[in-house]
């Protein structure tokens, strides 16, 4: 069977994965999730799970199984506003414009004409002017996400800051009701044994009121707790337990009687098979005429302990470390958000501001900046912490890394992955996040570097387990020795230690894998000084830039593709030198020679300073053809074609500094004119310029469609162009380019907080929610670079956090 072409083999592997094992493909081409412009701001910190809501404040897209997605709105989950007057009710609505079948004794339909949505990750604003009220409510969403933080950012907690403003010549008493279904509307809902009760939590003088929903399922069972802070002229309610599939009556009436829920105290009985059940707290206070009043509600969700896919291990989250593992931390979740989220907006603003204060920025890059970030903590994103028992020797494997900080930075900051994309499910896809990892190293600079630590244990192990390539149909190993993965495994199995998900190529003959290591290495080194990663990485960067010397099979100092698709752009077929991958590779060299410098290894240096001059004059001459560098030298009908992505490794080589004097890789004029006509044609000559820039486009200014991938815009690909393009001084092409991504996606296509990986001019985008756009960090990277930032020195010693 092996002369089937790919589609029958991806039929045949699909069908039985999906049909027979009954479970979820890494990538499922038969089944893609159907687009819905519905979705705002995540709710939830790194790592912990993340709850979606839509910018019309429905609960839609849920992620608490690490890396499972279930896009399902839960109607029971809204919040409620009730306003009295004089001891009346005279106002009570659901803050929602559904006008749903179940709950109908509810209130619905709120006119979205008098509702504003706002977003600017991580908080999210819903104004509502409720009609014919004189009333305004405001209702702030912040979620802990922090940059340099590693405690606060763990935490899986949204808070919802409501700002009443009464217009009225009188004193108006408003409740606000939050009401939540226990689950994530999926069958496991109705599978019974789940149950609420009430809380309260006290500590140092502030006091907490609310329900925990406890999801007793098989695996990773979690607790739900919805909350509100009780202080002077605040009241809490609450109602244990109510159906969300009746028509509501009961749990309407109670509030509209005096503003209050009824309060029942003790245990609600667990659900029978088939039933569902949700709870609902209540936080009240009286608002002077001409006034404003602040009522402030949180919710949380603690499933401390998961297993992934397999079931062979269990995890404990990040935030365990900090609020214990047994499954009892919602009430402390809670009470924490209510009591630090101020401190928390304090950290955010003083870190947006500058950004957002610059009058020199447009507007939309400011939005796409922090927006985009979304995909940090929605991204399938797990953060977990080493076992307690966990030796240098059970993490390095068969091979012993002799990594001497490994175990030291992973039980410090833990254990980091995120998804290729939502629809791509595999972890720390590693030649995506090449692109994205600035955002990461920006920010998060100690994650980057466990995700490095955790790629390099794999780099140095093997796994000999025959398997079948889809695309060509070939057997061979699962994970090479001394070559980067692809990625660290499907959340529907075992990542870490079953690597390599993906199944379409042997990623051991990829071309850019290698290398990207490597210029992740150095480029975290000179970003973050950390010198004892720099000496712990640079044995793994030997390995793997001497497994990769194979490729330069003519021994010019210049690698070949091996005429098929070889790299990133996996359905993209390349042959001989190229553009892309010779220049990741030339730049590699560079770095190479820049990290033996700083190590003292004056051979190693040498080896590399051969090859680079070597390497350098054989690009130039093969590639070059006085506009710019060719796709390929293979001289095939495509190879003249003008790729986006062509001066990749010159985007790295600037973002280090490593762009002038003897460490001037690519001539200046040469990358300017190759940047230059990318702008041209590939940008201006593709979508009357309002589209950024298709990935391959012929000379004489026609999309090249020699492949599924050469004529679609990749969003990630076009920010690392952007910055690129204000690296070399080309900041308003580079403004310009960026742009027609954002403003596509953003606002045309409706695809905000799932910004695909690709789209076509026409009609055409896949795989939603995608890691590669998170490189739009290295704009700002590029953009600090040229205003007189430099990295800092040194920074002193970090101090360990202890739980």
């Amino acid at each position: 069977l092996s002369y089937l072409s790919f589609p029958c083999r991806y039929f045949r592997w699909w069908f039985k994965k999906t049909r027979i094992e009954k479970k979820s493909a890494f990538i499922d081409l038969l089944c893609a999730v159907p687009l819905q412009q519905i979705y705002g701001c995540p709710l939830g910190g790194i790592g912990g799970g993340t709850i979606t809501r839509g910018w019309r404040g429905e609960f839609c897209r849920w992620q608490l199984n690490p890396g499972i997605y279930h896009y399902e709105t839960v109607i029971a989950d809204q919040f409620t506003v009730c306003l009295r007057c004089k001891g009346q009710t005279v106002y009570q609505q659901v803050l929602s414009v559904e006008r749903p079948s179940t709950l109908q004794g509810w209130n619905w339909g709120y006119c979205g004409h008098y509702a504003f949505y706002h977003a600017l990750y991580p908080r999210a604003w819903m104004v509502y002017e409720l009609p014919g009220q004189n009333v305004v409510l405001t209702c702030r969403q912040v979620s802990p996400v922090i940059p340099h933080d590693y405690k606060d950012s763990s935490l899986p907690v949204g808070v919802f800051i409501w700002e009443v403003e009464n217009g009225r010549d009188e004193d108006v008493d408003v409740s606000i009701m939050f009401s939540l279904q226990n689950g994530m509307g999926t069958k496991e809902d109705r599978s019974g044994g789940h149950w609420n009760e009430p809380f309260v939590f006290e500590k140092e003088g502030e006091r907490v009121a609310g329900v925990l929903l406890h999801h007793c399922t098989h695996v990773n069972p979690f607790t739900f707790a919805i909350s509100a802070r009780e202080k002077a002229g605040t009241g809490v309610t609450h109602l244990t337990a109510f159906n969300p599939a009746g028509s509501g009556r009961e749990v309407w009436q109670d509030l509209l009687q005096d503003g209050r829920l009824d309060s029942p105290t003790g245990k609600s009985s667990p659900t029978e098979k088939g039933e569902v059940t949700a709870a609902a707290v209540c936080a009240s206070c009286r608002v002077p005429a001409q006034g404003h009043k602040t009522l402030e509600l949180a919710l949380a969700w603690d499933m401390p302990r998961v297993h992934f896919g397999s079931k062979e291990k269990l995890h404990l989250r990040r935030y365990t470390r900090f609020f214990g593992s047994g499954g009892d931390a919602a009430p402390a979740l809670s009470h924490y958000a209510l009591t630090h989220y101020e401190e928390w907006e304090r950290k955010i603003e003083a870190w947006q501001k500058p950004i957002l204060e610059n009058s020199q920025l447009p507007s939309w890059y400011k939005s796409a900046l922090f927006n985009e970030l979304y995909f940090l903590t929605d991204g399938g994103t797990i953060w977990v912490e080493l076992p307690p028992d966990c030796r240098t020797e059970d993490l390095q494997g068969q091979a012993g890394a002799g990594l001497s900080h490994l175990l030291p930075v992973l039980r410090e900051y833990g254990r980091f992955a995120y998804l290729e994309g939502q629809e791509y499910r595999m972890y720390n896809t590693y030649d995506v996040h090449f692109y994205a990892s600035f955002a990461l190293v920006m920010l998060w600079p100690k994650l980057q570097i466990s995700l490095q630590y955790d790629i390099a244990v794999t780099v140095v192990n093997e796994d000999v387990q025959p398997r079948q390539y889809l695309m060509c149909g070939q057997t061979a190993q699962v994970k090479l020795k001394n070559v980067v993965p692809h990625d660290i495994g499907d959340p529907g199995d075992e990542p870490w230690q079953h690597v390599n998900a993906y199944l379409m190529h042997d990623t051991a003959d990829w071309k850019d894998l290698n290398l990207k290591f490597v210029l992740q290495v150095y480029r975290d080194y000179y970003l973050t000084h950390d010198s004892l990663y720099l000496r712990d990485m640079w044995p793994v960067c030997q390995a793997v830039m001497e497994s990769e010397l194979k490729f330069d099979t003519d021994n010019d100092g210049l690698i070949e593709n091996g005429g098929f698709a070889d790299q990133t752009y996996d359905a993209w077929v390349v042959n001989g030198a190229s553009a892309y991958c010779g220049g990741l590779w030339l730049a590699a060299v560079c770095m190479m020679c820049k990290m033996a410098e700083v190590l003292g290894d004056a051979e190693t240096q040498q080896k590399y300073m051969d090859i680079l001059k070597k390497g350098k004059e054989a690009f130039e001459r093969m590639l070059w053809n006085g506009k710019y560098y060719n796709y390929d030298s293979s001289g095939s009908d495509t190879s003249s074609s003008i790729m986006s992505d062509q001066c990749a490794g010159q985007w790295f080589l600037g973002a280090c500094g490593l762009d002038q004097g003897e460490f001037e890789v690519f001539p200046k004029s040469h990358v300017v004119s190759a940047l230059k006509t990318i702008f041209e044609k590939n940008v201006m000559s593709f979508a009357g310029g309002t589209m950024g820039a298709v990935n391959g486009m012929r000379p004489d200014g026609v999309p090249d469609t020699s492949s599924v991938q050469s004529n679609e815009v990749w969003i990630g690909v076009v920010y690392a162009l952007a910055a690129t393009m204000i690296q070399e001084g080309l900041v308003e092409e580079g403004f310009h380019t960026a742009e027609g991504c954002y403003r596509t996606v953003w606002e045309q296509l409706g695809m905000a907080f799932q910004t695909p990986e690709a789209y076509r001019e026409k009609k055409v985008y896949r795989s939603l929610a995608y890691m590669r756009p998170l490189s739009i960090w290295s704009m700002q990277l590029a953009l600090e670079r040229r205003a007189g930032w430099a990295p800092a020195p040194a920074p002193p010693p970090q101090v360990p956090i202890h739980p």
